[in-house]
């Protein structure tokens, strides 16, 4: 038998074991309901952005309904979401009734009130902190290698006094000595 007969019977019988599967419609995922006017109204859409999928996605309730058909969850919360909305209350009210019904974890972003508003601080105040750290760092270091590299008769505060011009000349005559 040769290679091409070989992947062809392969092939033949990939596409024999799967033709069942594939012409169940359950197969492809779970039965969605058609689409309603409120699915995609622009209002609807932001407030369900406000809220987060209680499926443990860590997705918004749009999201996650719009692009994980596996899960149950969303489904149920835009129903709710449209239900009050139909009711007649502002997405505030709404956003209220989530946080009453679920607790704070309905919300994508917590409120900044409170211990909240910690969450919203620290990250800059420590970006901040080490920025002004690591600019002291940068800073005393540049200081220690220009005391390092200073010239040989500038000054310093050690107490040594400056070498005096015989001083630098006897050198001189020194190492050209040991160079010789």
């Amino acid at each position: 038998m040769r290679r091409r007969e070989f992947l062809g019977l392969g092939a033949l019988a990939v596409l024999a074991q799967d033709a069942d599967r594939l012409r169940d419609p359950a197969a492809a995922g779970r039965f969605r309901l058609p689409v309603q006017p409120g699915d995609n109204d622009a209002v609807i859409q932001a407030l369900e952005r406000k809220l987060k999928c209680t499926c443990g996605c860590n997705l918004d309730v749009f999201t996650c309904r719009t692009t994980d058909f596996t899960c149950t969850y969303s489904p149920q919360l835009h129903a709710e979401v449209l239900e009050l909305f139909e009711a007649g209350k502002t997405p505030d009210e709404i956003i209220a009734a989530f946080v009453a019904k679920y607790g704070e974890e309905a919300l994508m972003a917590p409120a900044p009130v409170g211990f909240n508003l910690a969450g919203y601080l620290v990250p800059g105040l420590a970006i901040l902190a080490a920025g002004t750290a690591l600019a002291l760092v940068l800073v005393m270091r540049r200081k220690e290698a220009a005391s390092a590299a200073a010239p040989v008769g500038a000054t310093e505060d050690t107490g040594v006094p400056a070498p005096t011009a015989e001083e630098l000349e006897r050198l001189r005559r020194a190492l050209s000595e040991v160079a010789d």
